[in-house]
């Protein structure tokens, strides 16, 4: 069989009547989207949709799929050539569930400290974990495990109090309708990557084939929208094609028309609600929400050689950093094929949840920390902004320095733990520009992962940015 023959196989059928079905006449949701009120690019959600997720602070994303057999990568795997697209595609067969207990995972994920955790519902591979009616490629019908692995992941979330995220890959190099246009410009370019055959037309484009695609792609989005209500999709795959040629401004209003509150994460052309970095925390925080992708160890999904596993204490300060200028991390783990999770994953999202609940209050439902220069470390502030948390990493070697902070302490503590003593020095009054705080902070109040300090002002946070000078 060839390694362009599967897909069609796999598409026929019940599958193929499903995208008549839905691919007739107008794109799904297209009749909604009719007359609505367009939506201009980077368009934000509404802040009250937006707040719960601007105050987590900390997700946990999983991905888990075919790929979680410890032969080679999630997807790229076929993509790249490491091994043909039919020998991918056998990891399927051993692709069990059999210790697959999502209520252990979300019981897991609030002793990290998470406030949301994310599911890859179907990578650029196109597999499905759930029980799709447009494909075959899917969870029940195409591996051992035989059943929906999504909904009871949902479930067991919301019964945990978490936020369900599902990642969802636009694009799909299994589909026999997905590789039929190129972007635009892309005859011109004659880049490399245009000679791929699972991402790109090998010969003459098909826009009819094209337009079947997208009714496949949108119906698979509503029947993720309609059976779980996910509360943050979270896109990839977006950059084979361009933003006009998704149509990601009807899909936008499609996924708003199944559920106003729904949150969209950026791979969506300039028409989701917030920026993903991945795999490296921004010098500047993005405009508006944004969230840090970022492995536990080296790989998103399960490698069971790669043993390099950022340690409770880099996760801490990774998450700090994030929380310092107003965003979130998105942690990743990889689950076995059996659903089972290596034990050094959950000694570190235990360890961070150690951490996570005795800093509760400095972390959730707090703002950006102060700009760099006035503290060496990083910070956060409550909403009223009359407290200060600053996150110290090390042991003191003396005093701590707290610069710019015009206002008057009335408190200073450990989170937590002890109060503090602290002394002002220097300043000059006349410009305004307040002296240097030194903090006293014994080594017996320091914690081993990051120490938080309780700063309680008197009023609004005053910074000072330059001197001040009143002309008589």
């Amino acid at each position: 069989m060839s390694a362009r023959t599967l897909p069609y196989r796999l598409f026929t059928g019940l599958a193929l009547a499903g995208l008549v079905a839905i691919g007739a006449g107008r794109l799904p949701g297209a009749e909604a989207a009719a007359g609505a009120p367009s939506v201009p690019a980077n368009a934000p959600a509404e802040p009250d949709t937006l707040q719960w997720f601007r105050d987590a602070r900390l997700g946990i994303f999983i991905h888990w799929g075919i790929y979680s057999e410890d032969k080679n990568s999630e997807s790229w795997a076929f993509h790249d050539g490491a091994m043909s697209h039919d020998e991918y595609f056998a990891q399927a067969k051993t692709f069990t569930a059999a210790n697959y207990h999502p209520e252990q995972w979300a019981a897991l994920f609030k002793e990290a400290g998470a406030r949301y955790a994310v599911l890859t519902s179907k990578h650029h591979d196109g597999f499905a974990l759930w029980d799709t009616k447009l494909s075959k490629l899917n969870a029940v019908d195409g591996s051992p495990a035989g059943r929906d692995l999504v909904g009871p992941f949902c479930e067991a979330l919301r019964q945990a109090g978490l936020k369900v995220g599902l990642y969802f890959s636009h694009l799909d190099w299994s589909h026999p309708d997905y590789a039929s246009i190129l972007p635009p410009g892309a005859k011109a370019q004659r880049r490399p990557e245009y000679s791929n055959p699972w991402g790109y037309p090998q010969g003459p484009e098909n826009p009819e084939a094209w337009e079947r695609f997208l009714a496949f792609h949108r119906g698979q989005l509503r029947e993720l929208g309609t059976r779980y209500h996910p509360d943050l999709f979270w896109f990839d795959g977006d950059w084979e094609r361009s933003a006009e040629q998704w149509r990601f401004k009807e899909l936008r209003e499609l996924l708003k028309a199944m559920n106003p509150k729904v949150v969209l994460n950026s791979r969506m052309g300039g028409y989701g609600d917030y920026e993903t970095p991945e795999q490296y925390i921004p010098l500047v925080a993005p405009k508006g929400p944004w969230e840090f992708c970022v492995t536990i160890n080296d790989s998103w999904g399960y490698q069971q050689k790669d043993h390099d596993y950022k340690s409770v204490r880099q996760v801490v300060r990774l998450l700090a950093e994030c929380a310092n200028m107003g965003g979130n991390m998105l942690l990743d783990i990889g689950p076995k094929n059996d659903g089972s999770l290596q034990p050094e994953q959950v000694a570190v999202l235990k360890g961070l949840g150690r951490w996570t609940h005795q800093q509760a209050r400095a972390l959730y439902g707090t703002t950006a920390g102060l700009p760099p220069g006035y503290f060496f470390g990083t910070s956060t502030l409550s909403k009223d902004r009359q407290t200060l948390y600053l996150f110290y990493f090390d042991k003191p070697m003396g005093p701590i320095a707290l610069k710019g902070i015009r206002n008057q302490v009335r408190q200073m503590s450990v989170l937590g733990g002890p109060s503090l003593t602290w002394k002002v020095n220097g300043g000059a009054a006349w410009v305004k520009m307040p002296g240097v705080i030194w903090i006293d902070l014994p080594e017996t109040a320091v914690d081993p992962d990051a120490t938080v300090i309780k700063v309680e002002l008197e009023g609004p946070l005053d910074l000072a940015t330059a001197p001040k000078v009143e002309l008589p």
